[in-house]
């Protein structure tokens, strides 16, 4: 299993949107960076834990958890031309963009914040509090996964 953490602005896609979509189930739709992409293309698989994190907000940080329910297929959002990530470079035989498809898992009490995170001693190496670290999609190792995960379940409102 692998572990994630994928960034969203909660006034476009919220945790909370996650959980009331159908089956509490979303395609993770729009990602245009292609390290981003080629994660989620090659490396998760079904199962895998997913952090969401709301970012370009008031209250920045880690909100929940998610799990992959459907691996890599085409984005196909490309190839509509009304949609704001469209790609007049992909087409139905070759899309460049692909997505997976997340179910919602838990919404935490609290948010974890970037402030925390960047307080633990346990997630200096993390990807997400290294400077200039901007991927929406990113790769969370084990440990950092259980110390976030254990420091949810010890947060107050």
């Amino acid at each position: 299993m692998n572990y994630w953490l994928m960034k969203t602005e909660p006034d476009v896609f919220s945790i909370q949107d996650l959980k009331e979509s159908p089956k509490a189930q979303t395609d993770w739709e729009g990602v245009r960076n292609y390290q981003a992409r080629n994660f989620m293309r090659d490396e998760m698989k079904l199962g895998d834990k997913v952090f969401i994190y709301h970012s370009s907000c008031k209250n920045i940080g880690i909100v929940g958890l998610a799990k992959v329910v459907k691996e890599s297929h085409p984005d196909i959002s490309c190839l509509d031309k009304n949609s704001p990530y469209f790609d007049k470079i992909s087409t139905k035989e070759k899309p460049r963009w692909h997505l997976v498809t997340l179910e919602w898992r838990e919404t935490f009490k609290s948010t974890i914040t970037l402030a925390q995170l960047k307080k633990s001693k346990e997630l200096e190496e993390m990807y997400l509090v290294k400077k200039g670290s901007r991927l929406s999609v990113q790769p969370v190792k084990k440990g950092e996964f259980d110390f976030i995960y254990e420091l949810s379940k010890t947060q107050v409102d």
